[in-house]
């Protein structure tokens, strides 16, 4: 008996580094999920199609109701009253100012008539 007790104890009693294996092992066997269900997801949740989630999220063309919309209304402002928004929305800095317009000049008319052109060349050139 006594020899028993220097050798190798048994199997479950096991102390060291090959005991710690064992357990560590045990434990990782014990942690692996199942495959059926994940433990990450919300209680009661519905798959959803990912064609629902296609249509739902795909883009949408709004032209014709837009285009009928802005053709509804035919309401013009005034134009004095839209500048005066304009302005008041403007800032007081010189960048923020619309650049000045400038004078439009008019063409000026000529004091000559085509028969004071007709004697002129009669005169310059030497024509009749």
């Amino acid at each position: 008996l006594p020899a028993a007790g220097r050798g190798k104890a048994p199997p479950g009693l096991q102390r060291g580094r090959d005991g710690s294996k064992a357990a560590s092992a045990a434990r990782r066997r014990k942690a692996l999920p199942e495959p059926g269900r994940n433990k990450a997801t919300v209680k009661g949740r519905v798959v959803k199609s990912a064609l629902e989630e296609y249509h739902k999220k795909k883009a949408v063309n709004h032209l014709k109701a837009n285009l009928q919309y802005m053709l509804k209304g035919r309401f013009v402002a005034n134009k004095a009253i839209t500048e005066q928004v304009l302005a008041q929305n403007r800032g007081r800095k010189s960048k923020d100012q619309p650049p000045k317009k400038a004078a439009k000049k008019k063409p000026e008319g000529t004091v000559f008539t085509e028969e004071d052109f007709r004697k002129f060349e009669r005169e310059y050139f030497g024509r009749p």
